[in-house]
Order: C-alpha cells, then structure tokens, then sequence
C-alpha cells in the first residue's frame, strides 16, 4: 500500500522536510504512519490529523492511496 504524508506550519520545520511518500503492508493507522516516518520523533502533543482533506482521529485506519496530513493546532487571534 502506498501513501503521502504532508507536514504543515511548524512540524515541517521541525522536521526539515515537506512530504514523505512511504510504503506499507497490512492495517495501519494514523499513529503508526507518524510512527514509521518519523522514527526518532515522538508524536507531539496535540497534534492534528488529516486524511484526505478530513480531520480523524489517530486511530483512524489508512488505506492505499490516501493522503495523511499531520497540523500544528492552529490558534487564531
């Protein structure tokens, strides 16, 4: 199965990249994507995810194709 991660705001910067394209086998969730690109990165608190353009949970399954998008929360003023 293959998948797109995309970075937003901060945690791009902190990661020094943009996007990951990863390849997987059998059921996964959001957290494990996070966890399988980020290897030496915890999971920052409060963190917001997307799949395909809709905030999930992090224990939302992914499936082939799909595009998951990990945010900053975002505060406004």
């Amino acid at each position: 199965m293959s998948i797109k991660v995309r970075y937003f705001a901060s945690l791009k910067e902190r990661l020094g990249r943009s996007e990951d394209d990863l390849t997987f086998t059998g059921l996964i969730t959001v957290h494990d994507v996070w966890n399988q690109s980020n290897l030496d990165q915890p999971l920052p608190p409060n963190i917001l995810a997307a799949v395909n353009m809709d905030y999930v949970a992090l224990d939302s399954i992914v499936l082939d194709g799909d595009i998951v998008a990990f945010f900053p929360p975002v505060t406004g003023g």
